[in-house]
């Protein structure tokens, strides 16, 4: 199988994925997962679509990863990995989105609008 390559975002975060055949390394930014992603928590949600489908061994994943904080970028790998199996085995398609992984979620910081201290935050109010 030739190298298969996919896109995820997540508020601020960027993911670009190369999946190929392998033995089920994930290197992001040229450093191991666990080096990247400390917490368990994010390893696991790198990881969720890929143990979804029983083939956490199958594949090696390289990670282009920039922007954002580590929720987002956690996020925008998984949905990145999701594509990418998905461009590898359309069929798998209904798995994925029964999870949810196969939808980009919109979410991102609102911004600050003038006149004000944050986006929605209004300066008290002083009757007199």
């Amino acid at each position: 199988m030739e190298v298969i390559n996919a896109i995820g975002r997540r508020k601020a975060a960027v993911a670009r994925v190369y999946v190929s055949d392998g033995s089920g390394k994930i290197v992001i930014n040229r450093r191991d997962l666990t080096e990247y992603f400390p917490s368990p928590i994010l390893q696991f949600v790198v990881k969720q679509p890929l143990s979804t489908l029983n083939v956490t061994e199958q594949y090696d994943v390289k990670v282009n990863l920039f922007g954002g904080g580590f929720k987002g970028q956690s996020e925008a790998v998984r949905l990145a990995i999701t594509r990418a199996l998905i461009k590898i085995n359309p069929e798998l398609k209904p798995a994925l989105k029964a999870e949810g992984f196969v939808t980009r979620d919109p979410r991102s910081v609102e911004r600050k609008k003038p006149g004000r201290p944050k986006a929605r935050k209004r300066f008290q109010f002083s009757k007199r």
